[in-house]
């Protein structure tokens, strides 16, 4: 089936009907309002098999030809929210570093994958990505002559054409989504704009000496400028309602930039600066402490503590374990590479969450110790999760499982050519950049070179990664409850 309709160059009629189920965003958000809703499309079962035989072909293609944009991190293997915003917070530090202050602007657009103009699409495939001849020929039959229906509760709306979009729930439609807006990298880059991608979000930042700070407000303003008209060109449109704005750097240097200028006018609308924003799930504030970010996590954790506790007696311990990693360590572990360094008092939280979660489940009293707890469910401190992740992250760089723009952080001291002879050479050392304030030390490309040094060397040089993964947690437990455990 699937051959032949790749063969035939098209996708059947029959393959193009879709239902629409629209699903609340947020449980806070008002039912009546339209814009609190998110259509997830239900598509036929063969129709997604044939969408990912040709899938993999473009993901092959365009991989083998570095065609999709560097910074684009939605959809695509060993990128993923977490890759996209240690890389951001990296740049952020490093730049801090250098005595200068920065401006972080976040965009969405509005209802970004229901508004893609087909035509536009097959252009941009054919003249940007190569996609010609069948291929191309194959594409057109997909997003010509669809279809769909909603339903609500148990009633169905009569089928609507879909003459533009792609449908949320596909298997192709992300990949084409990724391509149809990658060349807006070419406005951040005309502007030296510091740019990261996740599907239709995107946070650009610009820096510069606290002097000429008022340069970095009309370079923002230009590159908005550039950026609407582009999205007018594609048929998108920009959601002023979530643009947000952060000033950020140290307190000495945040000081000296006069507050006239940190507003940002966009499309006849001002856009003031907050103290802290939230984008992809991580809370940043000017000063780039992740205080803000701790916090948020912990009061999320304790909610879903609380309702698990609620039903505690009726569940086996298994049962109980399996809901506190599914609520609460993954909420822990989440974006934790950017904790890295971080004061214990800064961590406390994050570590009396954990406490709360272990005494759940091995149903501890209040005042029972809880570190014999933590051992026997084999679960490492929070300080610990923090280098686990790190070194995971840079193992994946070392051995090309994660995104070029985290691999460049990296730099292995048998690549400086006067260090090529020394011992650390030869177990797999990294460089570590040198820093000038103590914050510094948080940014992905020192703390995970420093961690990594500390690692044995043993460790060091197991390549793969389920395997290094594994004998790593061993070593982090035996540090962390200085106890000897075989491997």
């Amino acid at each position: 089936m699937c051959n032949v309709s790749i063969q035939q160059k098209l996708l059947p009629p029959d393959q193009k009907n879709a239902i629409t189920v629209p699903r609340l965003k947020k449980p806070s958000l008002d039912p009546d309002d339209l814009n609190s809703y998110r259509p997830i499309t239900n598509l036929s079962f063969v129709s997604k098999v044939v969408e990912r035989v040709v899938d993999s072909r473009l993901v092959e293609h365009c991989e083998r030809n570095r065609l999709f944009p560097e910074y684009q991190s939605a959809y695509r293997a060993g990128h993923s929210t977490e890759t996209a915003l240690v890389h951001l917070y990296n740049e952020m530090l490093r730049e801090v570093d250098r005595g200068q202050v920065g401006a972080l602007m976040l965009l969405d657009m509005s209802a970004a994958f229901d508004t893609v103009d087909h035509d536009i699409m097959l252009t941009v495939l054919e003249r940007g990505f190569g996609v010609q001849d069948h291929a191309l020929e194959w594409f057109r039959s997909y997003f010509a002559d669809r279809n769909l229906v909603v339903s609500v509760a148990s009633s169905l709306s009569k089928p609507v054409p879909l003459s533009a979009g792609v449908p949320q729930g596909s298997v192709i439609g992300p990949k084409s989504f990724i391509a149809y807006t990658a060349d807006v990298q070419s406005i951040f880059i005309q502007y030296s704009m510091l740019h990261n991608m996740f599907a239709d979000d995107m946070q650009g930042a610009r820096f510069a000496k606290p002097s000429n700070a008022s340069e970095i407000t009309c370079t923002i303003v230009r590159c908005m400028t550039d950026i609407m008209s582009w999205c007018q060109s594609r048929r998108l449109q920009l959601n002023p309602g979530k643009t947000e704005l952060l000033w950020f750097g140290t307190p000495a240097i945040l000081s000296k930039v006069p507050t006239d200028i940190r507003p940002i006018s966009l499309d006849g609308q001002t856009v003031q600066p907050s103290t802290s924003i939230c984008t992809l799930g991580v809370v940043f504030d000017c000063h780039l402490s992740m205080k803000q970010h701790v916090s948020r996590v912990a009061r999320s954790c304790y909610f879903h503590l609380r309702r698990i506790r609620s039903i505690r007696d009726r569940l086996d311990r298994e049962t109980a374990c399996r809901l506190v990693c599914a609520l609460i360590l993954t909420r822990l572990d989440y974006c934790n590479a950017m904790l890295a360094d971080l004061p214990q008092a800064t961590l406390a939280p994050l570590q009396r969450v954990l406490h709360a979660a272990a005494r759940i489940v091995m149903n501890l009293r209040p005042y029972d110790h809880v570190t014999p707890a933590l051992m026997e469910l084999h679960w490492l401190p929070i300080q610990y999760r923090v280098s686990f992740k790190l070194c995971s992250l840079t193992h994946s760089g070392l051995h090309g499982n994660s995104p070029e723009y985290l691999r460049n952080l990296l730099r292995p001291v048998a690549d400086v050519a006067a260090r090529a002879s020394l011992r650390s050479a030869s177990v797999g050392d990294l460089v570590v950049p040198s820093t000038r304030l103590r914050m510094s030390e948080r940014a992905f490309s020192v703390a995970g070179p420093k961690l990594w040094n500390s690692l044995p060397s043993n460790l060091k040089l197991i390549t793969d990664r389920s395997r290094f993964r594994q004998c790593l947690k061993t070593h982090l437990y035996r540090l962390a409850y200085d106890t000897n455990v075989s491997t």
